[in-house]
């Protein structure tokens, strides 16, 4: 989402604001009309991401630097539209763009936020710097954050993430080494699709004690999740039915490439045995039991 919205919106100026569902501003301090206000007239200086958070900074408007922070939820879309588009029937957000064009003149677009169940949301949100300096995130060399971002780690596509102490975390703690993964807080943007496909890859089963993985282990878990996200970034994501999509619309294919996920009662791409599917935090959990063994520390 990020990079299909970077070279359409970076440098558009928000020319209107509708706000349809006021609920997919929970996360707005303040009314509809104040984030109505706030957004006219104000530029889109680059589109930023870090793990599943999306935020636009925006032209300055005062003394504090702000941005437009954006989070899918469960079933969000930021979507491309033209002008003469018919509304999307759970359209909750809309924002009307003039964009510049090489030729000196302009073109209009819309900016649509999209949410079936309004677990996703909106938000101007203040920017202050960076924990350790470094630039916040990929699409920007800007060291500061949404103070609602600050608190979620850095991903592993991140130029700035810190293997060493991403190994050195594992190593402290006594969890489930998919739960680590899980977890916003010591590395981001690793949902349970990824999750299932990177421990597939590395032959680590999802409940092998953090504390007992060696740092070569750790390494090649690291490494492919990795693979795994780049892939998936490169087939635009994986989209099982019509809520997950790109910019445009365009579903992703990355489901065809699945070696685990979903693949509960198939063969083994591996080892021809059977994928099965155990009861994992509310959700399921994929591997293959011979690849995967639960190792002794």
């Amino acid at each position: 989402m990020r990079a299909g919205l970077e070279p359409a919106v970076v440098g558009a100026r928000i020319a209107s604001v509708s706000v349809l569902e006021p609920r997919s501003l929970r996360r707005h301090e303040g009314p509809s009309e104040d984030f109505a206000d706030r957004l006219e007239g104000r530029t889109i200086e680059s589109t930023v991401r870090r793990g599943k958070f999306l935020w636009l900074p925006l032209s300055a408007a005062g003394d504090v630097p702000e941005a437009l922070v954006v989070h899918l939820g469960m079933s969000g879309q930021v979507l491309l539209r033209s002008l003469d588009r018919a509304d999307d029937a759970l359209l909750r957000i809309r924002l009307g763009l003039v964009t510049p064009a090489p030729d000196g003149m302009h073109s209009d677009l819309r900016l649509d936020f999209v949410d079936q169940r309004i677990f996703g949301s909106m938000a101007i949100d203040r920017l202050v710097p960076t924990a350790d300096g470094y630039a916040a995130g990929l699409g920007s060399e800007l060291a500061l954050i949404p103070s609602q971002v600050a608190h979620i780690a850095r991903d592993p596509l991140d130029p700035a993430f810190d293997d060493n102490r991403f190994f050195a975390a594992l190593a402290k703690r006594k969890t489930g080494i998919k739960r680590a993964l899980l977890d916003q807080n010591l590395i981001s943007g690793i949902g349970n699709i990824y999750a299932d496909e990177s421990l597939w890859a590395s032959r680590i089963h999802y409940d092998q004690p953090t504390n007992t993985l060696s740092r070569a282990r750790a390494k090649t878990l690291l490494a492919e999740v990795r693979i795994v996200l780049r892939k998936a970034l490169a087939e635009g994501g994986t989209s099982f039915d019509a809520q997950y999509v790109n910019v445009n619309g365009a579903s992703g294919y990355f489901s065809h490439s699945l070696n685990a996920y979903g693949q509960h009662g198939k063969d083994c791409p591996r080892c021809g045995r059977p994928i099965v599917r155990d009861q994992f935090m509310n959700r399921g959990s994929h591997y293959c039991p011979f690849c995967q063994r639960l190792r002794a520390s």
